[in-house]
């Protein structure tokens, strides 16, 4: 088990390495970033004492190695829009995302679940037509389209929920059913998946030939597997649902970190966007490790494979 946490702590750092490496060149083979940043009747003289200003006149390897310096200390630059230092405006965000992204995570797991156990079980039946109905469409349909649609029904006609914002239970009820229906269509599709396989067993087989309960044999030894492949996208999903809530968070006024991305760009702050690319990546890389962990502690044979 130590051999293999440490070898996915290695693969962690070099590829948090990686990305920084990636964020840093990205960035400037866009162009000069400079002219990007500035606006576009700005004069050559305000854009070179920004370029001064920035350090973007200096040679390519003093820029990274300054930047290198800045990024292992957390020092990404002072936002341009804001005027205050770029990740201390991404912490303050991410609580707001984190309570998006888990209700979101949480809908979508309470649902998928029984519904994918029941299809699983019963294939052919009624439940199981049901089962791969949500799991198509949850995965076919535009999460904004969905949250416009929420907002018009339960919002604007009904009244029952708040139409922007984030003020206490009921204005996150929306954004999170919006940021959580296509995982909820992945993992309904993704368990009866798995049941229908681990059905066929033959050590399934011989716990029915046996007698035993069939909620023992679904606790005991099907949703046990099952959980192995779950664990394995939940953690990956989560990370994909913290990127994808910028349309959300946008619609919803949901004052995270998909909302800054998208004020960020809009306003050209160079400093906002590159912290919030290396601490959104960082993040996923994270959620990896612990996806890994997570992994071999429910599979033993994971840790003396590797």
């Amino acid at each position: 088990m130590q051999r293999y946490l440490l070898s996915r702590l290695l693969q962690s750092v070099v590829l948090m390495i990686g990305v920084l490496v990636l964020v840093f060149f990205i960035v400037r083979l866009t162009g000069d970033p400079a002219r990007l940043m500035m606006p576009r009747d700005a004069s050559p003289e305000n854009i070179q004492a920004f370029r001064e200003a920035m350090g973007f006149d200096a040679p390519l390897h003093v820029q990274f190695f300054n930047y290198m310096r800045g990024a292992l200390t957390g020092d990404f630059g002072r936002s341009l829009h804001y005027r205050a230092p770029a990740m201390r405006l991404v912490v303050e965000r991410i609580p707001a995302t984190l309570e998006l992204a888990l209700a979101a995570l949480l809908f979508a797991l309470v649902f998928s679940i029984p519904l994918g156990i029941i299809g699983g079980t019963r294939p052919g039946s009624i439940w199981d037509t049901l089962c791969r109905g949500i799991g198509l469409i949850g995965q076919t349909v535009p999460n904004f389209w969905l949250a416009l649609m929420l907002i018009v029904y339960f919002s604007v006609e009904l009244r029952w929920f708040p139409t922007f914002g984030r003020d206490g239970l009921r204005s996150l009820v929306l954004p999170a059913i919006a940021l959580g229906f296509f995982p909820l269509g992945k993992f309904t599709r993704l368990v009866r998946a798995s049941v229908l396989e681990i059905r066929n067993e033959d050590y399934i087989r011989t716990a029915y030939s046996k007698g035993l309960l069939e909620q023992h044999i679904l606790t005991r030894h099907i949703f046990r597997n099952v959980a192995i492949t779950l664990v394995s996208i939940v953690g990956v999903q989560f990370g994909y649902m913290l990127g994808g809530s910028i349309y959300i968070e946008s619609i919803f006024a949901w004052p995270g970190i998909g909302r800054m991305v998208n004020e960020a760009v809009q306003a050209r702050d160079f400093p906002l966007v590159q912290a919030i690319a290396v601490f959104s990546a960082g993040f996923v890389v994270l959620l990896n490790l612990l996806t890994d962990i997570a992994y071999a502690l429910i599979d033993p044979r994971i840790r003396y494979e590797n």
